[in-house]
């Protein structure tokens, strides 16, 4: 193939910038450990926030569903793939995002990708809508921007204040506007101030869509997330409900737009029965989980608190994500190295996931982990890595 020295060069100048991904296979014990290469770490870049993938309930269900519906769905929802239990499950989301309605995708990046690609179709819309987005907001958001045509507008991360000048900027426009952003940034760990976004939304007429796939279920009240400002939420069963797939909470004339315009939608095969049955039973335990919400945002406090006692940076997080800042990929992943000597699983983030020189090792705390486990962390921290992590 005569294109494959090109990509062996662009694969070379990564690894020596340090930016190569690779691959690696683990045996996942339970929530709380991995075993790689036949060593046993504590995991804390696992997004299970909950520590429901292990759960027995889920489990059974999905067990059950698969005898009962079989293990595969046989086709998309438009054709013979739409089973009776769509419409059960997307009932119970609705309720728990407090929208009129709920559409399931098959995954978190393909729901942001089609979805946003179908809303932002300028052939529906009458012109090329004006789309506002956080600098920061997922890749998925940005590539379902991108698949539609739509130069996005980017406020500074985090910034109401910036948005709001975008919008006056704008204000005279008859366009239709959008607001995009996420509710916990995945990376950062930090929540946006949706109160203040969904009241510039409001006053602007601009439709607010809110990725709240790192809050739902683990934040809010009854883990309902933090998208109760948004006109359109977006999220995925694949993080603290312990599953997989994802959907989309809105008005029933947006869901069923989305049937008709989303090619995401239209043409994927539709998520198999234990699939299913694993999202069915999470949404059954999440409201009596509070004793664990509580328990990990406690934990990843804890964590922070310590971190700033020696000097180290977890940037803006105020959630279970926290990220420890190393500044260059090479510190981040002598950082993370550091951690998995000492048994710890933790990730090195590095550009093009996160903005140069804000590379990162990313911890996230779930329902799993206790406090000897932070506490240890800490300790290696202090006696390993402290030169390793950027100061505050």
């Amino acid at each position: 193939m005569a294109s494959e020295s090109q990509y062996q060069a662009f694969l070379d100048t990564l690894k020596d910038e340090g930016l190569r991904r690779e691959l690696v296979g683990v045996d996942a014990l339970n929530a709380r450990t991995i075993r790689v290469k036949g060593r046993d770490y504590v995991n804390l870049a696992s997004n299970d926030y909950l520590a429901l993938r292990f759960h027995k309930v889920l489990i059974a269900r999905a067990s059950e569903w698969a005898g009962r519906y079989g293990v595969g769905s046989g086709a998309s929802r438009l054709v013979t793939g739409n089973l009776d239990l769509f419409e059960r499950l997307e009932t119970k989301i609705a309720k728990l995002k407090q929208k009129p309605a709920a559409l399931i995708m098959a995954s978190g990046f393909q729901a942001n990708a089609a979805v946003l690609q179908a809303l932002f179709d300028r052939a529906v819309l009458g012109a090329e809508p004006l789309v506002f987005t956080d600098k920061l907001n997922h890749a998925s958001m940005h590539f379902g921007c991108k698949a539609a045509g739509v130069r996005q507008l980017r406020y500074r991360h985090g910034e109401s204040a910036h948005l709001a000048e975008l919008l006056t900027q704008y204000q005279a426009d008859n366009r239709p506007k959008f607001i995009l952003t996420e509710s916990v940034f995945s990376m950062d760990g930090d929540v946006a101030p949706l109160g203040e976004i969904g009241r510039l939304a409001h006053e602007h007429e601009a439709t607010l869509i809110v990725d709240d796939a790192h809050a739902t279920g683990i934040l809010g009240e009854g883990g309902r997330g933090l998208s109760h400002e948004a006109d359109i939420a977006i999220g995925t069963f694949s993080k603290a409900l312990g599953g997989f797939g994802a959907y989309v909470a809105c008005t029933g004339s947006l869901r069923d737009y989305l049937v008709n315009r989303c090619s995401g939608f239209i043409y994927s095969t539709a998520l198999p029965p234990p699939v299913l049955g694993v999202i069915d039973a999470a949404l059954d335990l999440l409201p009596g989980l509070d004793a664990q919400r509580a328990h990990v945002a406690r934990l990843a406090t804890k964590f922070r608190g310590g971190a700033h006692q020696m000097g180290l940076s977890t940037g803006t997080s105020s959630t279970q994500i926290v990220p420890l800042l190393a500044g260059s990929a090479e510190a981040a992943l002598a950082l993370s190295g550091r951690l998995r000597d000492a048994g710890f699983w933790a990730t090195a983030i590095r550009p093009p996931t996160v903005p140069q020189d804000t590379a990162r090792v990313r911890l996230a705390f779930t329902a799993a982990h206790d406090d000897a486990d932070a506490d240890r962390l800490l300790d290696v921290l202090k006696e390993k890595a402290g030169q390793s992590a950027e100061k505050v």
